[in-house]
């Protein structure tokens, strides 16, 4: 690559927008070149908006630090400066709509760590490794918005992805029923402990919309593009539940599941340590390797321990089982703003770089 592709974020100075900013601070193929939030940080050194804020445990690069912040609303002035951006505003979700729809329009591709457009039909929700096919529906989508570069992909909720990535790499047995918890950690709601105390020796049994989403957006993720348009698959049933948990980072699922054609565990074992996506086969930068990894202790994975697995990119699985009501459980685990916010995001736009869509 000749040169670093010039890269905004805009909510930079949130918990995601900040992680943002970590991962990328030496990325080979991509520089950040503008931040931008709310008016309220707008006109201020990066560096001086965030100062009581870093919420990350590294420095802040001193080169995004020196950067002034701009308002995210200035999409004209932010669209000149960059080849692309990733959003992670913090706004109601029609406002996020409207702000993503507005770079696109000016000509600026948008990878999305927000929710507003993981239900518009012709914008692609992805996990790399999973569903790489359904980029191709960005054509459709610009015919529609009447672009030749700018268009809208998202990253799918970080709930989904300790158990997704799994289930996939054993779709050809047909998973049929799937039951799913998962204990999900602060940083998920943009909280630390010292934001949120009530949460230290605490369990909340619930997070509003998150097992609706952790019902649907598989469905999405394993669809197929028709007429240009995403359709979701049928299948498989899934139910699941979403407690909240006293964690800094990482995100726990047990899963149960019943298959069409139940395979045995070395079946199972066996796809899950060959399960290679996309990603893997482009060496691209953030792709973990391998991507997932299967302990054989009773006591793993454990979530301080193997969060950090692939440097937060990869899918941690133990404890697999057979179960007398369904054929298997296991439990499954994967750092939530590394995996399933930021570094997938950054992870997706590695994949449309390679693919020519940025």
């Amino acid at each position: 690559m000749s040169r670093k592709l010039r890269t905004g974020i805009v909510g930079a100075t949130g918990m995601v927008g900040q992680k943002f900013i970590a991962l990328l601070a030496d990325h080979p193929w991509f520089e950040v070149t503008c931040v931008a939030a709310s008016p309220r940080s707008a006109g201020r050194p990066y560096a001086e908006a965030v100062a009581d804020r870093w919420a990350m445990p590294g420095a802040l690069p001193e080169a995004v630090g020196r950067l002034e912040v701009r308002d995210a609303a200035q999409i004209e002035r932010i669209a000149a400066e960059v080849d692309f951006i990733f959003c992670a505003v913090d706004m109601p979700k029609d406002e996020v709509r409207q702000i993503e729809d507005a770079f696109a329009l000016k000509e600026v591709p948008v990878v999305s760590a927000n929710s507003a457009h993981r239900w518009t039909p012709d914008v692609p929700m992805i996990i790399p490794e999973v569903n790489p096919e359904h980029l191709q529906v960005i054509a459709a989508q610009r015919r529609r918005l009447g672009t030749r570069r700018g268009f809208v992909a998202v990253k799918p909720n970080c709930s989904i992805q300790p158990y997704v990535p799994t289930l996939d790499a054993v779709r050809d047995f047909g998973p049929r029923e799937v039951s799913v918890c998962t204990y999900q950690a602060i940083s998920g709601a943009g909280k630390t402990f010292a934001l949120w105390p009530e949460m230290v020796d605490n369990v909340i049994p619930y997070i509003g919309g998150e097992e609706e989403k952790s019902i649907r957006e598989p469905l999405k993720i394993w669809g197929t593009v028709q007429n240009g348009a995403i359709v979701p698959a049928a299948g498989p049933l899934i139910s699941a539940q979403c407690i909240r948990v006293p964690v800094s980072d990482g995100h726990l699922a047990a899963v149960a599941v019943r298959f069409e054609r139940k395979p045995s565990k070395a079946e199972i074992l066996a796809r899950w340590a060959a399960y290679e996506g996309t990603p893997q086969k482009l060496n691209l930068p953030s792709a973990p390797k391998p991507f997932i990894v299967y302990f054989q202790e009773d006591n793993r994975p454990q979530t301080r321990l193997d969060r950090d697995l692939g440097n937060g990119m990869a899918v941690a699985v133990g404890r697999l089982r057979e179960d007398n009501l369904y054929h298997y459980r296991f439990v499954a685990l994967s750092h939530n703003t590394v995996r399933g916010a930021a570094g997938g995001a950054i992870l997706t736009a590695e994949l449309l770089k390679a693919e020519g869509y940025i």
